[in-house]
């Protein structure tokens, strides 16, 4: 594979992963609680991650001055972004809660001009107006109406304000830290924050239900994909995009998910859901054109 396409191979790996996620953790809460499903999920990714990272030698040693980096990242998410991802997804479709995630586009090249001076040009804000007009057809009916629960709708848009930290401190530490090191810290830290909740709220719960059961191999598949590789995908792309065009990619999410949705569950696609899908792809397409020659000699943190 010409190498400059590899970082276009990542970050679209990494979104078709986390469309499946939405599917995955709704047929894990047929059986599980949120906070189990986030312990054990981090838990289980964080120490095969670990492993394997040992065993190729690319965990790294992490300063103790970058651990109040980690801290923060691992706030942002998984914490937060778990938080209001998987209590949202109890409310709403898989496909409406993917859409929301998709407005993290229309927030992102704002927090790279502001916080990392990195510059937007027509392209980018054609291709972002264009994008994000097909993600209001893919949320809105044609009567204007909006048929979701309000309070699943403002859990998923903290996972989108996490998101957006989360990335402007990924940025930072993917200039030091490989891709292995930092998810392995991000699981092990987020594992540690959600066992006081598992254990207060779910492990009554966890108890009477059991380890093995239908659910396991979602709950497996959320760490093992959705956690891990999803995330050295993500990273290893970061090393190459600046945050802007990260963000775009974030709109083949919904279109995706509701793709997935739409076999897995039976969520209707409309025609306006399908006009929503193509001005996604062609806002993608407009705003990333201008910027594909200056990936080709971008620096691989991932190899």
């Amino acid at each position: 594979m010409n190498t400059k396409y590899i970082p276009y191979f990542a970050i679209l790996a990494a979104m078709i992963i986390w469309s499946f996620s939405f599917i995955w953790s709704k047929l894990a809460f047929e059986t599980y609680q949120p906070f189990t499903i986030l312990f054990f999920r981090l838990s289980i990714a964080a120490a095969s991650l670990a492993i394997l990272a040992h065993l190729m030698r690319k965990l790294q040693k992490v300063h103790l001055k970058d651990f109040k980096f980690f801290i923060a990242l691992t706030l942002f998410e998984p914490f937060f972004y778990f938080l209001g991802e998987n209590f949202g997804l109890q409310r709403v479709s898989p496909g409406i809660a993917s859409v929301i995630i998709a407005t993290i586009p229309l927030f992102m090249p704002f927090v790279g001009l502001f916080f990392l001076k990195e510059t937007l040009n027509r392209y980018n804000i054609l291709g972002l107006l264009i994008s994000l007009s097909g993600v209001l057809l893919v949320i809105i009916k044609p009567d204007l109406s909006f048929s979701a629960d309000i309070t699943g709708i403002l859990l998923l848009f903290v996972a989108v304000a996490s998101a957006l930290g989360y990335s402007l401190i990924l940025k930072k530490l993917t200039r030091k830290y490989n891709g292995y090191t930092i998810v392995v810290w991000q699981n092990l830290l987020g594992a540690l924050f959600f066992l006081p909740f598992f254990m207060f709220f779910d492990f009554k719960s966890f108890v009477s239900i059991g380890i093995w059961n239908v659910s396991t191999l979602y709950v497996l598949t959320l760490a093992l994909f959705a956690s891990n590789l999803a995330f050295l995908f993500y990273t290893r792309a970061m090393t190459s995009f600046d945050l802007k065009q990260i963000s775009l990619f974030t709109n083949l999410i919904p279109v995706f998910t509701l793709i997935i949705s739409f076999f897995v569950f039976g969520e209707t696609l409309k025609w306006y859901s399908y006009a929503g899908i193509a001005l996604v792809l062609g806002g993608l397409y407009i705003a990333e054109r201008q910027n594909r020659k200056s990936q080709a000699d971008a620096n691989l943190t991932i190899s």
